[in-house]
């Protein structure tokens, strides 16, 4: 199969992530975002964060600075936005996603997936796709309770290092989160399998994405 790139490797990429909570973006695309690192000169990265407070804000940024330790820039965005609560905060989120599109101007935005039916997830789709109407949307999937995940159109082969170095990170990083019973090795690893199942990836592990719209 040809594969697809962003832009020339070797050159500069403007990476914008978003999440709901402090570990969605490491869950939906740790591992493409390691990978990234290694394939262009200098990647530039925005990261925020919608909803964190107390422990989980400092996982939060100590997970970002921790992951993305090669990129060439890094700037840490984490909001106060009530967990479960953001359709009720619509103004307040609103008003946070704007500010973050007056921070940067990136080359690809990671967010949230439409179709996900957690409440905070799917907003912030939602307002990814109002305010960046001119940019690449890579929308990652998150595994949980509700047995929402859809058919994804892009895959991303991981590299078994890679793949073996994003559990290692989520479950060094997120403490406030081992009490899940899903939150362990064999949970997390086994959408990387599925994917990488899918796509025929050499290290059998994968992230895949949903693009609702690209230009050729």
């Amino acid at each position: 199969m040809l594969p697809l790139q962003i832009g020339p490797e070797r050159q500069r990429l403007r990476v914008l992530c978003l999440g709901a909570h402090s570990d969605d973006i490491e869950l939906g695309c740790a591992g493409t975002l390691l990978q990234w690192l290694t394939r262009y000169e200098r990647v530039e990265l925005t990261w925020a964060v919608f909803s964190a407070a107390g422990e989980r804000a400092t996982e939060a940024r100590r997970s970002a600075r921790t992951l993305m330790r090669r990129a060439a820039q890094l700037d840490i965005i984490v909001g106060d936005l009530t967990d479960t609560q953001f359709p009720a905060e619509f103004a307040r989120a609103q008003a946070f996603m704007r500010s973050i599109s007056q921070r940067c101007t990136p080359d690809v935005v990671l967010t949230h997936r439409l179709d996900d039916r957690h409440q905070d997830h799917r907003l912030v789709a939602e307002l990814s796709g109002q305010s960046f109407r001119d940019h690449l949307l890579l929308e990652y999937e998150i595994p949980k309770y509700e047995a929402d995940l859809g058919q994804p159109n892009l895959y991303v082969p991981l590299t078994a290092p890679v793949a073996d170095r994003k559990l290692r990170h989520l479950l060094s990083h997120f403490g406030s989160q081992l009490s899940k019973d899903w939150f362990n090795e064999r949970g997390l690893s086994s959408l990387m399998s599925l994917r990488g199942l899918e796509c025929r990836a050499a290290s059998g592990r994968a992230e895949a994405f949903h693009v609702r719209k690209a230009v050729l």
